[in-house]
């Protein structure tokens, strides 16, 4: 850790950007930490907000302290993204603890940050920076000021882009050959997030990348295509079609899936796998299968409430399909998300290959058994595991 230390100690002043540790190694501390310079009474200190569960706690402290606070979350970090007026420097933590930093300098040093202790927030699309699509699609107006009515759209768009942020370092090992960058969203709906990934990764972030809006909407599909090229937006098209029966490409980097019904979910998911995706963030909904077998002899008191049983299998569902991406080899989280549309359906799956097949098979077995479920991802990725093996034969 001596080069972190290295590097928080020649960058913690008042060129310092602002800085985002995430990839936690264990559960139960801080899923990610922000880092920002402000200005109190004269003196430059660092704000730390680290985000544990559905809180945030914050911390001001001198540079000094702010160093040693940093080195011990690092600890439990895997990466670090910092931007500095000079550089933007990624650092990688292996599972050994070998520290990997890359930085690349700028070619002119960048605006100094806003050192005001209650600054407004600053979102990934900005306030009063027109988007094109957010102006069509009724979130801004022409000047960039965003609409009263679509604040909290325009909050979640950006949330949603923070999930995205925290992941690109692991999407630049994809991009490192310099090839084409493919993202998949199956159930786009109204695209919102779609153009917003788009807009966010190939016009600010200058990444090469096509994408993909799959959707059963026909009228929809037809008025997302519009968009589309009324921007410019070359590698940004619709199509019509269904999750499970997709076969339009052989090799996806990205798999997004949002309010995908029921088990469609589970078909999105196993399309990711099997196409080795590099990313998986998928807002599952209407988790209805598990709750037709969920039974349980200790439960039963619990799962005679319908509404508790509704929700328990909904939780049960989500949890055993990230179970599944880790024993396929996908780190991977389970974090709260704001809905587009203001229902309960809040849970965002975030994934992340790392080639590592999980060793969980025993005790998801174990549980599904337990709960006398056989969740459809389960059967999906068992029927593709046989069938592979009856071919290697």
């Amino acid at each position: 850790m001596e080069n972190l230390r290295v590097l928080f100690e020649e960058n913690l002043n008042t060129d310092f950007i602002s800085a985002t540790l995430s990839s936690p190694r264990t559960k139960g501390g801080a899923v990610k930490v922000k880092v920002r310079p402000l200005l109190k009474k004269g003196t430059l200190f660092f704000q730390l907000e680290a985000f544990k569960g559905n809180q945030a706690f914050h911390r001001n402290l001198p540079a000094d302290e702010a160093c040693a606070a940093l080195l011990l979350y690092m600890e439990e970090m895997k990466q670090l993204q910092m931007e500095t007026r000079q550089a933007s420097v990624t650092a990688l933590v292996s599972k050994k603890g070998k520290v990997t930093v890359k930085k690349k300098a700028r070619k002119e040093p960048a605006k100094k940050a806003d050192l005001s202790h209650n600054r407004q927030k600053r979102y990934i699309l900005e306030e009063g920076v027109p988007v094109p699509f957010l102006v069509d699609l009724g979130v801004m107006t022409g000047e960039g000021k965003v609409v009263h009515a679509k604040f909290d759209k325009f909050r979640q768009i950006n949330r949603f882009l923070e999930f995205i942020e925290d992941i690109l370092p692991r999407l630049k090992d994809r991009a490192g050959d310099g090839r084409e960058l493919t993202i998949l969203d199956f159930g786009c709906g109204k695209s919102y997030l779609t153009f917003a990934i788009y807009y966010y990764l190939h016009e600010l972030k200058g990444y090469d990348i096509r994408i993909i809006g799959l959707d059963l909407k026909r009228d929809v599909i037809r008025r997302c295509n519009e968009l589309s090229g009324k921007y410019g937006y070359e590698k940004l098209r619709f199509l019509e079609g269904d999750i499970a029966d997709y076969t339009g490409v052989d090799r996806v980097d990205m798999v997004v899936t949002l309010h995908a019904c029921d088990t469609a979910t589970d078909f999105a998911l196993a399309k990711a796998i099997g196409w080795d995706a590099k990313v998986i963030l998928s807002v599952p909904c209407c988790q209805h299968e598990l709750n037709r077998q969920i039974k349980s002899d200790v439960l039963e008191p619990v799962l005679k409430y319908g509404l508790i049983k509704e929700r328990m299998a909904a939780l049960v569902t989500d949890a055993l399909r990230a179970q599944y991406l880790e024993r396929e080899g996908y780190e991977t989280q389970i974090l709260e998300f704001i809905d587009m549309e203001h229902t309960p359906k809040n849970i965002l799956i975030r994934a992340v290959k790392t080639g590592r097949k999980g060793s969980n098979e025993e005790k998801l077995q174990m549980c599904e058994e337990a709960l006398h479920v056989r969740p459809t991802l389960g059967r999906l990725l068992d029927t593709k595991s046989e069938k592979e093996q009856g071919a290697d034969r």
